[in-house]
Parts: C-alpha cells; sequence; structure tokens
C-alpha cells in the first residue's frame, strides 16, 4: 500500500502518517512546506517498517507539476491520496485580500484538483482519493462569520469530489470526501482562539485510515460529515 498525504507536518496530516504506518503502509510520501516538521515526523516513523519519503513543497506553487514528479520517483503507484493540506483566512468578508483569497483557495481547492489531475496516470487499480473538507463547506451545515472563503474553498472542494466520481465511474478509482467538525489543530485555533473540540487529531486520524482503506468497497462520490460539534 503506497500512501501520498499532503499537509502532513502537523495536526491531522502528522497523525494520519502515523496511523497508516502503524497499519503496516509500505511507502508514505508524505508532503508539507514545513521542511523541519517533515524531518522530524520521518523521525517519528523510524521505528515503523514503511518506506517515508518526504517532500518539502509549498501547495500555493503554481508549478505542481514539479510535486508530482517528485511524487512519481518516489512510488510507482499509489494506492491511497489524502487531499489534507489547509489554509484559513479568519477574516470579516470586507477585510479579505486577494492575498488572502488566493492562499486559501490555492491550498484548499486548487493544488488537490492539479495533484489528482496529475496522479492519475499514477493511481493503482482499485485506488482511492480522499479530500479532506469541512463542515463549513457542508451545504446546509451552521456557518460562521469570518469563515467565508475558507468555507467555500472547502465546498468547492466537496463538490469536485461527485464530479471525478461522476467523471471517472468505469476507473475502478474512487473518490470521497470527509467533511470534518472541530478537531483540536492550530487551524481550528486560529478560526475559533480559545475553542477546545472534543476531538483529537489522533482520534480522527484512526477514522481517515480506516475509511481510506475500507469505505471504497461501499461508497464513491460520497461527502462523509464527521462531527462531534461545529465547531
Amino acid at each position: 500500500m503506497n500512501v501520498v498525504i499532503t499537509g502532513a507536518s502537523g495536526g491531522i496530516g502528522y497523525s494520519t502518517a502515523i496511523e497508516f504506518a502503524q497499519k503496516g503502509a509500505r511507502k508514505l510520501v508524505l508532503i508539507s512546506r514545513n521542511r523541519e516538521k517533515l524531518f522530524r515526523l520521518k523521525e517519528a516513523l523510524a521505528d515503523y517498517d514503511s518506506e517515508v519519503y518526504i517532500i518539502p513543497f509549498d501547495l500555493t506553487s503554481s508549478n505542481i507539476d514539479e510535486l508530482i514528479l517528485e511524487i512519481s520517483k518516489s512510488v510507482k503507484g499509489v494506492d491511497v491520496l489524502i487531499n489534507n493540506a489547509g489554509a484559513i483566512a479568519n477574516k470579516g468578508f470586507t477585510e479579505i485580500t486577494s492575498e488572502d483569497f488566493e492562499k486559501v483557495i490555492n491550498t484548499n481547492f486548487r493544488a488537490p484538483f492539479f495533484i489528482i489531475q496529475g496522479l492519475l496516470p499514477y493511481f493503482n487499480k482499485n485506488a482511492h482519493i480522499i479530500n479532506i473538507s469541512s463542515m463549513g463547506g457542508f451545504q446546509g451545515s451552521v456557518k460562521f462569520p469570518g469563515l467565508s472563503v475558507y468555507s467555500s474553498s472547502k465546498g468547492a472542494l466537496a463538490t469536485l469530489t461527485e464530479c471525478l466520481a461522476a467523471e471517472y465511474s468505469e476507473s475502478g478509482f474512487s473518490f470521497n470526501c470527509v467533511a470534518l467538525g472541530s478537531v483540536q489543530t492550530e487551524m481550528l485555533e486560529m478560526a475559533f482562539p480559545g475553542y477546545k473540540a472534543q476531538t483529537s487529531s489522533d482520534s480522527i486520524a484512526e477514522f481517515i485510515c480506516w475509511f481510506a482503506l475500507n469505505a471504497n468497497k461501499w461508497m464513491n462520490g460520497k461527502i462523509i460529515p464527521v462531527s462531534v460539534s461545529t465547531p
């Protein structure tokens, strides 16, 4: 099992990498813009049997082809892709700058879009692509002031999941989306300072790993809300 995880250097991504190693992943390709944290994660994974490849890369970059090339050098085929990386701008609508907009949209939507596109030739049979969205982007859920661009980008990611499941319905690939509620991470602290979530990154990583390894047996193109509270 070859697994690619974006946003792997902290929070949910870090815990998910550990969880996959514990489940016996053969190769882990871990991506983050934070080189130092990636190296710390690689050290934390040293006691497991997984081959670990780290790729420091800023997902706001327009050159996703460079990232795809690095991934293809690390693994010949991808069984699981976790588009986990995220960015947030907690600002009133009129205060959001074009720089804020581009950072959030590029990280939360553009990068997953082009990573999936670039990896299509490398997905193994029955590959499972999981997009990590948010309850903020889940239609009909409660919305919060200051999170307009974040929630919109996560809603776009959910819709992309449905579109790809339809377009590649004959491919054998599965595309699903997990819309998370509040999980105790640095991003939650940025969105809701002082709030303490009931769910830890370790516990949600356990679910994501299970979902990645099993859910494609029964579903494709689904948006699954996973939430104890929002926030």
